[in-house]
């Protein structure tokens, strides 16, 4: 076609299909303008292009899409020409942003839960929003709870639900709901827009390192399922059925999902050694059902994104923001440990300045779960190997880097949508056509095998039964238990504790005293995270008729509690009060006891009736010399040399007394002034001693009447607000400890109590 027709043709397309370069560019002398029309016509003519000069064309102004639909039949032109290629394009830009709306809907609606989570009446407050939605969403929750305790809670089996569409659909919960996953989608959008073409393909290339969060996975996963070997799960029929099918999930995942290229002639022979894998790992459970050391650990939660950004948001960004804070909470909420918790948020959400999604790819064991579940769903993303010209910029998009322009990984695709978008030959489609051999073949390559071997996944699954008993050694669960460590009420027996702990945080973030705290090192290193008592935090100790945090927790690791049960009344007053600790008096610090000054504070606010701590009296010499008596005039007493102290305590505490041995009477001091004292009547220190006058001349002394406290540990419930109050700054003189939980009948000091 000669130059000036190639003009005429170019013109002739809409505004916007050709000849589209940037200003930038089309900027220059006529030779330069005229170059992308020669590379348009020798398009129109149908010569074959190589990839490099085909992106030699994109660099001069034409886009992939625009070469595409300038190419030859079969190279990228549809059957309805250009036009209709136009308006499929614009219809897979209306699902690009049906997801972008998905993911912001779900993050808002996310905030929102987590904004509300707070004690109140307003439609602000929690009243009755499902708050606990996206923990029961995701499935990782409730399998490792399953596996733990051989129980799907009823709220968990929203899981069923998303793994069930996983299986369906793909991991559409990575890249539609997930709130973390859209943090992350984000950031690394932001990072990475401006950059070059080779830059952005280098930044989403597909990694051998993306396996790592397979061993995240069963190693929280072996770690969970330590109570299948117990003999318990055993002994009844329907607990052994409950078994099987905890152990023949956990085979299946451990085993089946790994492909393989069967030879000819041998198709199936792998699924008769699945099945014979599968009752292998029964067996070794039926034998090991003795197992006496085997114990569970839920520490999926230390990972898994939904706990991760909810414990992260609720106990950092919030409070740091100062946002949606429960009324009547004086400043920010504390949080134990918070350097340690920013830290890692930090570092989750930074390191997409590195790989976009950084967190899905290498980490999420969340995201490896519905790797395995959605490797082989029946709706897939497809490569087209026909339509493909391998112009690589589905890649330079793809920030799950699942390899769309080669053998797309369909395990690590989070259905983003961008390959389908930017492809200018439709060679990527989202369709329930079986696999082709391409893509149903293992990856090949050094770097290709983003899964772990079957071997790999057991020997993790092993070690992670195994580690447990073996951090237990340490005995912080038995006799060894930390005083300090003082769970919530209602919570369950510690090992069954931290079989159903996930560290979402949610019921530290709906404690209105903020007197939960998330655990560093003190409950161990499998107690990270989890909720303790800090009776020193927040504005109280633990409210007598709270029960807050027992309703929210969602996986029952607080039981669900009544106020009758708490209290102990109605119908539960035969078992009394629920106890989650008892406070001790440290006599070498109580003002009273140690230092002779007077404080009854513990006691005034001892919420217990009757109250837990009452008090002793007791008449105390003031230090200092004897006072000597020259004159009396009625109630007033002249008293040489005497000058009032200036730290003594109120005058309702004074005294003056005429012996410090034996029985002796007092006189309480009214007002007092340098030489001078105003008196009272007497006051019998002991009912048996006969009256006294008391002459002139005689030594009395200044003492002071304290009332020390005591502890009823029968009656105490351990809330803490004593401690809370303790005037005592540093080391409070009155100090709640985990003995005498009603949790663990071993540890109580009351005979016959439990």
């Amino acid at each position: 076609m000669p130059l000036r027709g190639m003009v005429g043709a170019a013109e002739s397309f809409p505004k916007g299909v050709c000849c589209a370069a940037p200003r930038s560019q089309r900027r220059g002398t006529r030779k330069k303008a005229l170059r992308p029309l020669r590379l348009c016509g020798e398009l129109l003519k149908g010569t074959p292009r190589s990839h490099d000069e085909t992106f030699s064309a994109t660099r001069l102004g034409f886009s992939h899409e625009r070469i595409g639909l300038l190419g030859k039949k079969g190279q990228g032109r549809t059957g309805g020409g250009f036009w209709k290629a136009e308006a499929g394009q614009r219809a897979l830009m209306r699902i690009h942003h049906v997801r972008r709306l998905s993911q912001g809907f779900f993050l808002a609606l996310f905030v929102f839960l987590c904004a509300v989570t707070r004690v109140g009446g307003r439609w602000t407050d929690i009243r009755g929003w499902p708050v606990n939605w996206f923990l029961h969403l995701d499935p990782l929750t409730g399998l490792g709870t399953a596996l733990g305790t051989g129980t799907l809670f009823a709220g968990l089996l929203w899981g069923v639900a998303t793994l069930s569409l996983t299986v369906l659909l793909g991991r559409f919960f990575c890249g539609w709901i997930c709130p973390f996953g859209t943090i992350h989608h984000a950031l690394g959008w932001v990072r990475f827009r401006r950059k070059s073409f080779s830059e952005k393909q280098a930044a989403n290339a597909f990694h051998g390192a993306q396996s790592l969060k397979f061993y995240f996975l069963f190693g929280f996963l072996g770690m969970a399922s330590g109570p299948l070997l117990t003999a318990q799960r055993w002994n009844s029929p329907g607990g052994a059925l409950k078994t099987v099918g905890l152990l023949a999930a956990t085979a299946w995942l451990a085993t089946a999902w790994k492909p393989r290229q069967e030879p000819a002639g041998q198709k199936g022979a792998h699924g008769a050694e699945e099945i014979l894998t599968a009752a292998a790992v029964f067996l070794a459970g039926a034998a090991l059902g003795r197992f006496p050391a085997a114990v569970g650990s839920l520490q999926t939660g230390l990972l898994d994104p939904i706990p991760f950004v909810q414990r992260s948001l609720n106990q950092i960004v919030l409070p740091a923001l100062g946002l949606f804070q429960p009324e009547g909470l004086a400043g920010n909420r504390w949080a134990h440990g918070a350097w340690l918790l920013g830290a890692f948020f930090l570092a989750a959400v930074g390191l997409n300045a590195v790989r976009p999604r950084f967190y899905c790819r290498y980490v999420c064991p969340a995201g490896a779960l519905m790797h395995l579940v959605g490797r082989r769903s029946l709706y897939r993303m497809v490569r087209i190997p026909e339509r493909c010209t391998d112009c690589k910029r589905c890649e330079t998009v793809c920030d799950a880097a699942c390899r769309p322009s080669t053998d797309l990984l369909t395990g690590e695709c989070t259905l983003c949508g961008n390959c389908l978008v930017v492809c200018p030959e439709k060679a990527v489609t989202y369709t329930a056509e079986p696999l082709s051999a391409a893509n149903a073949a293992p990856p090949k390559g050094p770097q290709a095998a983003v899964d772990i071997s079957r071997r790999r996944a057991l020997a993790l699954l092993g070690t992670g039964i195994v580690a447990v008993p073996a951090i237990r050694l340490e005995g912080l669960t038995g006799r060894r238990f930390p005083p300090s460590v003082v769970r919530p009420p209602g919570a369950l027996p510690e090992p069954e504790f931290l079989r159903r702990c996930i560290k979402c945080g949610q019921c530290l973030r709906i404690c209105p005293t903020n007197v939960l705290q998330p655990a560093l090192w003190e409950a161990g290193i499998e107690g990270l995270w989890t909720p303790v008592l800090d009776f020193r935090a927040g504005s109280s100790g633990c409210q007598y008729r709270c029960v807050a945090c027992s309703r929210i927790c969602p996986t029952a690791a607080i039981r669900r509690l009544t106020l009758d049960e708490k209290l102990g009344t109605g119908a539960f007053s035969d078992r009394g009060p629920v106890r989650i600790g008892a406070a001790f008096v440290d006599r070498s610090r109580c003002l009273p006891w140690a230092f002779g000054k007077p404080c009854i504070v513990c006691e005034e606010n001892c919420p217990v009736s009757p109250k837990a701590i009452q008090t002793v009296e007791a008449m105390e010499k003031w230090p200092g010399p004897p006072l000597r008596v020259t004159a009396r005039q009625g109630d007033r007493w002249t008293v040489d040399g005497f000058r009032p102290p200036p730290n003594a305590p109120p005058l309702e505490s004074l005294f003056l007394v005429e012996s410090l041995s034996g029985p002796s009477r007092h006189r309480p001091i009214r007002e007092w002034g340098d030489g001078w004292i105003v008196v009272g009547p007497e006051e019998a220190h002991a009912a048996e001693e006969p009256p006294r006058t008391g002459g002139v001349g005689g030594p009395v002394f200044l003492a002071v009447r304290l009332k020390r406290p005591v502890v009823d540990h029968a009656r105490c419930v351990g809330c803490g607000i004593c401690e809370h109050e303790c005037p005592v700054r540093g080391i409070p003189a009155i100090r709640v400890s985990a003995e005498n939980e009603s949790r663990h009948p071993e540890r109580s000091l009351i005979a016959g109590k439990a």
